[in-house]
Parts: structure tokens; sequence; C-alpha cells
């Protein structure tokens, strides 16, 4: 009989890593990211967690080569006492489709040297609604400026979508057909980068499969029209879908992103955790059942934009959870 890391590997075929800034119940924010020591930012107002990830990856710029060994535990316990440094209580953690050896070196690129980079690269300030944002516009630069100038990612293989009236607008459809477009032209050996700096919601879960009755979402721009991601929508999508071979990182800087993607092992960095371990509320059957479903859209050429009008029966409210400093 398959064993469980098995059957997980025949559902979820590529290496999939995410780093969240925070537990599900926990809210992430908005900082003066002047403090973090970034070189060059984009502006004052920031994620929280993604200017705690990127001083640590530029103050150990020997991360992007072969020859060094800092570790995953390494890299998301100095995010920890960067955050609590300025102040902020929350815990990043990593989630993954495989198990890691966290004490081994950290990679976010594919070892192929042929490998394509791809990204997709989602900021919302949700400029003009309530709960507006101020950093998520610079979190997407920032992190551009990383992945091209670090990792040599190219303009013509990323997608960035901000509601800054400049670039495409990060609405549900959108986002949507970017994950699609990220999962079609994927290949084993290639690299792929998924960033999301927004609000991030907590929804009753529609289909049993969440243990504390709630399903994590991303809150596209056009949410009240729209209404929200659901986690079953991205591991349908975009998780599940990806090919074999593929080393797909995801860093979700929003409120209550700690299992948006339902991933079945994570790692804590709280100091009370020292291996990955396997997520007691990963559901196998649930995963299964969204492979199904999965398979049965592709058959049947359902554009991902569509996903949207065909889930969302009800328009969600966005909670009041990022706080601004």
């Amino acid at each position: 009989m398959p064993s469980f890391a098995e059957k997980v590997a025949s559902e979820i075929p590529s290496e999939v890593r995410m780093i969240s800034g925070c537990h599900d119940a926990q809210t992430s924010a908005d900082a003066n990211i002047t403090s973090f020591q970034l070189p060059n930012p984009a502006g004052r107002a920031g994620g929280a967690c993604t200017a705690a990830l990127l001083q640590v990856l530029y103050d150990r710029p020997s991360i992007a080569s072969d020859n060094d060994d800092t570790s995953w535990v390494e890299v998301l316990r100095c995010m920890r006492e960067n955050l609590d440094d300025q102040g902020f209580e929350q815990v990043p953690q990593l989630s993954s489709s495989r198990i890691i050896d966290v004490n081994e070196r950290m990679t976010i690129v594919n070892d192929y040297p042929s490998g394509v980079k791809r990204a997709v690269l989602i900021g919302i300030n949700y400029v003009g609604q309530q709960g507006e944002l101020s950093g998520c516009h610079n979190d997407v630069k920032n992190i551009s400026s990383y992945l091209r100038q670090v990792h040599g990612f190219r303009p013509q293989n990323m997608i960035t979508l901000m509601d800054d009236g400049r670039h495409e607008n990060p609405t549900y459809d959108n986002i949507m057909r970017a994950f699609q477009w990220v999962v079609n032209e994927s290949r084993a050996g290639d690299t792929v980068w998924i960033h999301y700096s927004g609000h991030g919601g907590r929804v009753a879960d529609d289909d049993g499969d969440e243990d504390d009755g709630y399903d994590e979402t991303l809150i596209p721009v056009d949410f009240q029209r729209r209404g929200q991601i659901r986690d079953d929508d991205l591991l349908r999508y975009l998780v599940k879908p990806m090919r074999e071979g593929v080393l797909m990182t995801c860093l979700m800087d929003c409120c209550h992103s700690g299992t948006v993607l339902d991933l079945p092992y994570r790692f804590i960095a709280d100091g009370d955790h020292y291996q990955m371990e396997r997520n007691d509320d990963f559901d196998l059957g649930h995963l299964m059942a969204v492979a199904q479903m999965a398979a049965a859209a592709v058959a049947a050429g359902v554009d991902l934009a569509d996903v949207g009008r065909m889930a969302q029966s009800v328009i969600e409210e966005v909670d009041e959870c990022c706080v601004i400093l």
C-alpha cells in the first residue's frame, strides 16, 4: 500500500514551498520598512513579512549560490528575529508538498541550468476602498528587484498585477489567469516564484475540509463584486496541476496565511519546533477529490477566471485585519 508521502506526491507532482508571515489566526501588518535596512527600497511602507525575508536574503547574498549552506531554519528564525526587533508578533512558517530537512540548505531556484524562471507578483493596496493599504505595491517592486538582480529572472517571464493604474489590475479574473499562465508554461526543471501582498481573509468552509471551520482566502481588488479566492481554489488550480520537476516557492504576505495553500507539511519558526512535521489538519481525501475536480475542469477547458462565477454564491466582507503602522 502506498505511503502517505507517496500518495501526496502522486496528487501534487511538483515541489511546492510556501513562506507565510503568520498562522491562520494571526494578522499581518503594513510597516515602515526603512527600519529593515533593505538596499534601495521602493518606498517607506511595505509588508513586514516581505521586508523581514528580504533583509535576511540581502544580508546573506551567498544564499543565491550553490556554495552557501544557510538552512531554512536559519532563514526563518532570522525572519522571526527581524520581526521581533521591530515589535511584530508574527511567526513565520514554511509549508511544503514534500517533507524537507529544514536544517539543510535553503533553495528557491531549481538546479537545472537550462530551466526557465517565472514569477507572478501581486500587490493590492485597495486604492480608494475601505481597508486601503499603503505598502503592497512597494513589496512587489522590492521582490521583483531581488528576483531580477540576484536570481536572473527576466521581465518577459514575470507577470505583475497591481492596482496602481500602470500595471494589469489584480482582479479575481486576472489573478486566476496569471496562475493559469504559469501552470501552463512551466515544465520540469523550471522555477516559479509566486508573491502575494494584500489582504487575506477567512470565510466559512463550504465543503467540510477545514477542522477550524474556515477557508483561508486571498482578497482580489474586486472582491466586493467577485468574491474571495479560497484556499481550495489555490490548491485545485495552482498547486495540484503544476508539473513534476517544477520548483515553486510562494511568499504570502497577508493575514491568515498559514495554510492558504493547504500543503501537507510545515515548519513553524517559533523556537519550539526543530524539524518539518506533518500538518495534522491536512486532509488527503480532500486533496484526492480536488485532483479529480481539477482534472475534470482541465478536460472541459474551463477558464480559471470562470471559477469565481461558479464557486462564489456570496460576497464576503474584508475584515479589518491588517494593522497600519
